[in-house]
């Protein structure tokens, strides 16, 4: 499985992640956005809502009719819409993540001791594939090291 490491120092989450699930459903996966405080979610919710003027990423907050949602945003890590892919948007690293095809896990300066702390668990770890994205002058997202 796969855990790519978006370290975000330029563009925010609202900005990132909606074009993080864009390809998701563009390859006919599913995705659970995990957020643990409520205040985040709502944030997601919008961002999702607002990607971009000529398109609508298809999603619900957990709790509804999840099975139905494409993109389901929630407070734990249970995929009611069978998502294969998980993003964690909190910056908290989340074991259950590992259930998943792939995590996507954003974290940022507030959140970088936890995310070092996942990075060193996760490396080396049989059948896990951990990446490290960061921006770079022009806010294009490459591998590092």
């Amino acid at each position: 499985m796969q855990v790519d490491f978006y370290h975000l120092t330029r563009l925010p989450l609202d900005r990132v992640l909606p074009r993080i699930a864009e390809r998701v459903l563009e390859t006919g996966g599913r995705l659970l956005v995990v957020a643990g405080d409520d205040a985040l979610a709502e944030k997601i919710d919008e961002a999702l809502w607002t990607n971009a003027p000529d398109s609508f990423l298809p999603h619900a907050r957990a709790g509804g009719d999840d099975a139905l949602q494409p993109i389901l945003i929630g407070a734990d890590v249970a995929a009611g819409n069978g998502a294969r892919n998980i993003a964690l948007a909190d910056g908290i690293w989340r074991e259950e993540a590992l259930d998943f095809d792939r995590a996507f896990y954003f974290f940022d300066a507030e959140s970088i001791a936890g995310a070092r702390t996942a990075w060193r668990a996760l490396n080396g770890r049989e059948g896990v594939e951990p990446r490290y994205w960061k921006q770079d002058e022009q806010g294009r997202w490459k591998i590092g090291p």
